[in-house]
């Protein structure tokens, strides 16, 4: 029992596959707008307020983390739950500000404690391959999407839209709670105060800790403008008879098989950068690849018979890119800042997840519809963005570490 796979891989995986749910914001958000009367974009703050609060409070709370990983895991469970049956309540009530309250702050706190937790375990456990465990661990948060997506979708057919949140709040309860028993750090590893108090200023001035802050920012912003416009892009596209090219049941299949990828892409990226010289070198090639799909996509004719195979291929790429973006975070940051403050650092690192959760839906809104220009317009934009990530990665971020403690 006292191993790596049921005290670190399983456990985050129970915790990081609830906490991932938050990303099938797209299978109710409809419904509940209908259902408490109020306009779609009013409901989506939701959404953003959520991926917000997650990004600040593991920022902020990264040392309770450090300290306590069983009280972390605890908190993050109860927010969740709190903020699952208070979101299902206030939709039963009619409630837009209490939907902001329960599902934006208070489940996002959860979800940025929950998304902490068992990373600095993982990579102790797994301390050959950071990159597998961390990989592990954030696989459960892309593969969320994928398994309770039709969940979500049966139980509002079966037993209505605000009790399917009470529901899963009880399903999560128990995941969560048996995640948070069996959660453990390695016997050998013994949490040692830091000689010298972390110093997040010297961290925030530190020119490499700038570096990755910016290219993960990028990377998250990119993908989700891209994540966030993939059914309105496929449903906008006809051909020269002017017959939509992807059906209804093809573009739920698309999104479906990006769910995958998006997983794919955290195991993989992260796996790859634990056989890298320098685990940045991943960085530079998600920004490659996505670039170079981004452009073929933008340069592609409209009427071109390709297109389609084109158009899909840059959505599974930018996919696995941004999901590979969030598990070689903390490998990485390992490398150039140590293991001691780890989850502190990795915290503060994932306020760029904050600020790319207000802006990627932003960018492509800007575009599309601010700009009233054609999806095409969108990936130039996403590709020179990737270009200026790709430098900062050469640039700024340099392999020699440095302790901030």
């Amino acid at each position: 029992m006292n191993n790596k796979w049921m005290r670190a891989a399983l456990p985050a995986l129970l915790i990081h596959s609830s906490i991932g749910t938050v990303y099938c914001w797209s299978i109710f958000k409809q419904a509940i707008a209908d259902y408490i009367g109020q306009p779609t974009a009013d409901v989506e703050w939701a959404f953003s307020l959520a991926i917000f609060f997650l990004g600040m409070s593991a920022a902020v709370l990264g040392h309770f983390v450090e300290q306590d990983i069983k009280k972390s895991a605890l908190l993050s469970t109860v927010f969740l739950v709190i903020g699952m049956a208070g979101t299902g309540l206030s939709i039963h009530a009619h409630s837009l500000v209490g939907i902001y309250l329960f599902y934006g702050i208070i489940m996002g706190i959860g979800l940025g404690i929950g998304y902490l937790t068992p990373v600095k375990t993982l990579m102790l456990w797994f301390k050959d391959n950071k990159g597998l465990g961390t990989g592990l661990a954030v696989a459960g948060f892309g593969l969320a999407k994928m398994v309770y997506s039709p969940i979500m979708f049966k139980l509002q057919q079966s037993i209505g839209l605000w009790q399917m949140f009470v529901i899963l709040a009880a399903v999560f309860l128990v995941t969560m709670t048996l995640g948070m028993v069996l959660i453990k750090k390695p016997d050998d590893w013994i949490e040692e105060p830091l000689v010298n108090k972390f110093q997040p200023v010297a961290l925030l001035k530190n020119r490499s800790f700038i570096g990755i802050w910016l290219m993960f920012y990028l990377n998250i912003t990119c993908g989700l403008a891209v994540i966030s416009q993939e059914k309105d892009i496929m449903g906008s596209l006809v051909n020269g008879n002017g017959i939509a090219i992807f059906s209804a049941t093809a573009i739920t299949t698309v999104v479906s098989v990006d769910a995958f990828f998006n997983a794919a892409g955290r195991i993989g990226f992260a796996t790859l950068s634990d056989h890298l010289r320098d685990r940045n070198t991943v960085y530079k090639i998600i920004f490659v690849l996505s670039a170079a799909l981004a452009l073929a996509t933008f340069f592609m004719p409209s009427t071109a018979a390709w297109l389609a195979i084109v158009l899909v291929m840059t959505f599974f790429t930018i996919n696995a890119g941004y999901g590979g973006g969030f598990s070689a975070l903390p490998p990485l940051l390992s490398d150039r800042f140590g293991m001691k403050a780890i989850s502190k650092i990795h915290g503060l690192a994932l306020s760029a997840w904050a600020i790319a959760g207000l802006s990627g839906n932003q960018l492509a809104s800007f575009i599309t519809n601010g700009l009233h220009l054609q999806y095409q317009s969108m990936f130039i934009v996403i590709a020179i963005l990737y270009v200026v990530a790709l430098g900062i990665a050469y640039v700024m971020v340099k392999p020699q570490q440095t302790l901030v403690y």
